[in-house]
């Protein structure tokens, strides 16, 4: 008898195993590119985005909708950071240039997280630096405030008593985002450019 209950817990356990990797596998129905996500977002895709109004590099000031007007890899960072900002953002650009190679066009956008000394002509020559088509945002520290609130960032400058050579603590995703449909997935520090361009395909794909 015991035998019995025992092999039908097991049935039981391993159907309820089964049910909740669907679950995860299928994700909402209605999600066109639910077989592109690597990961789930608290509140969902449409808690992350929405309109922000920042500096460009050239001194304009432009909004959500002039930045993201083709697909875009954004990540938020600053010019001073020391080692994970270059990076990361190199990363992205070769991601950038692997889709090219494809005959897909994504734009990549670095937004500074530290207003106080990235000014448009200091942005300007970092993303210069790194790729002829990376667009680089600035703004005044409400501005950035509310571009990162945006897309949940996080940033906090170091009180070192040094206003020049302070570094900045800040989050460190990227985010893929749509004109027609806003954020569609964000990218860990350690995914490589090969994997973000692969995934970052799928999603074009499914467009």
């Amino acid at each position: 008898m015991q035998r019995i209950i025992a092999i039908g817990s097991a049935v039981v356990l391993v159907a309820m195993l089964g049910l909740f990797y669907w679950l995860a596998m299928a994700g909402d129905p209605d999600d066109q590119f639910a077989q592109c996500r690597a990961g789930n977002v608290a509140g969902g895709a449409g808690a992350i985005g929405g309109p922000f109004e920042l500096v460009s590099e050239t001194g304009e000031t432009v909004t959500d909708k002039e930045v993201i007007d083709q697909p875009a890899l954004i990540y938020f960072g600053y010019t001073f950071c020391p080692d994970v900002c270059p990076i990361d953002v190199a990363r992205n650009a070769q991601a950038v240039e692997i889709l090219e190679e494809r005959g897909e066009m994504v734009k990549p956008v670095f937004i500074s997280v530290d207003p106080k000394r990235d000014t448009p002509e200091v942005v300007d020559d970092f993303t210069a630096n790194l790729h002829p088509r990376m667009l680089g945002l600035t703004g005044s520290p409400e501005q950035v405030k509310a571009a990162s609130q945006a897309y949940r960032t996080y940033y906090n400058a170091q009180d070192s008593g040094d206003d020049e050579y302070y570094l900045v603590d800040h989050s460190t995703m990227t985010y893929l985002v749509f004109p027609e449909t806003g954020f569609a997935d964000f990218f860990r520090r350690d995914a490589s450019a090969e994997e973000m361009a692969d995934r970052v395909q799928c999603f074009l794909d499914a467009r």
